[in-house]
């Protein structure tokens, strides 16, 4: 199998030690790793794939934690720059009552946002699968341009292009700035992952059958439609896949859609499936490969962190039985 790389923000999430809570009454905090496009990395690692991370981080104790827990799991830290420019990025996490989120972001800015296009090395992608990003790291600063010099590179070297908007609306002074990015990259997408509560946002439509001539634009040949514990639909211009969402006591979501495009990237890659090949994957197989991210999802959420929370595929499997 090929590897993944990811590009874009690694950070130390600040998960609370109590639930339930907002983030202003909430009394303690511990550190894990995070960053969506890290996440992603570690879920295909911890399926038994191989997958590295181009980022940058702080010449800094958090940085430090970073690095070691890549190595760790398993994650490629060859493409990952310090700088003492500026220090890792922070994110707060509350978890309410119902499992959701509320996030408080300390990067103004952080090291990943400064990474350039520069930086970014063209027999990096010789071997890759495939390159994914989300749109954290696409506002107005050189980590964006790092970003379409990546895909740049990925294209030429044959890689599947895989874009999780992945929306983080109080990162952005200007609202209709994110929505003008993300706009803007996803015809460069061969894959697209989008959420209910982020359809009508990016598309202007709260109905996915009618927001899909939107999403099929450019180089897309495959849309990933999750809904949550309502499960997840997945499109190409000629067939469907739906699949059934698990029903589970979430006890924390954080880094759970991260850990659905992993999965199913993983799938993605076991068998085969190129940017060529990828608007021929059937429906049968599409509805195979959500029930398996489906499923990878259920057992993350109900432990707590993201990377920490994936299971492996000794434990899918179990799971299963």
């Amino acid at each position: 199998m090929k590897r993944l790389l990811a590009i874009g923000e690694a950070l130390i999430d600040f998960i609370p030690e109590e639930t339930g809570k907002e983030l202003k009454h909430v009394k303690g905090f511990q550190p894990a790793v995070g960053g969506a496009p890290a996440n992603v990395c570690g879920a295909f690692v911890k399926l038994g794939g191989e997958a590295a991370m181009i980022t940058q981080l702080g010449d800094d104790p958090f940085g430090d934690k970073i690095m070691e827990t890549f190595a760790a799991c398993g994650i490629g830290c060859q493409y990952v720059k310090r700088t003492r420019e500026a220090n890792t990025s922070l994110a707060f996490v509350a978890l309410k009552g119902d499992g959701n989120r509320e996030f408080s972001f300390y990067r103004k800015p952080g090291a990943d946002m400064l990474l350039k296009a520069e930086d970014v090395r063209e027999e990096w992608f010789e071997d890759a699968f495939a390159l994914h990003f989300c749109s954290v790291s696409l506002g107005d600063f050189p980590m964006k341009e790092a970003h379409r010099k990546a895909i740049e590179y990925a294209v030429k070297k044959g890689a599947l292009i895989s874009f999780d908007p992945n929306l983080r609306l109080q990162l952005w002074e200007d609202t209709g700035k994110l929505k003008e990015a993300v706009l803007e990259f996803m015809p460069l997408a061969h894959v697209l992952k989008i959420s209910d509560e982020e359809l009508e946002f990016i598309t202007g439509h709260s109905d996915i059958e009618k927001a899909l001539p939107e999403l099929f634009k450019g180089n897309t040949r495959m849309v990933i439609y999750t809904k949550g514990s309502d499960g997840a639909e997945c499109y190409t211009a000629h067939d469907k896949g739906t699949a059934a969402g698990k029903k589970v006591k979430a006890v924390d979501t954080t880094g759970a859609g991260d850990g659905f495009i992993g999965s199913f990237l993983h799938c993605l890659a076991e068998d085969g499936v190129t940017a060529e090949s990828l608007g021929k994957v059937t429906g049968e197989k599409m509805a195979e490969y959500l029930e398996f991210a489906n499923a990878f999802c259920g057992i993350s959420v109900t432990k707590h962190g993201a990377i920490a929370s994936y299971p492996t595929m000794e434990e899918m499997e179990a799971g299963r039985q």
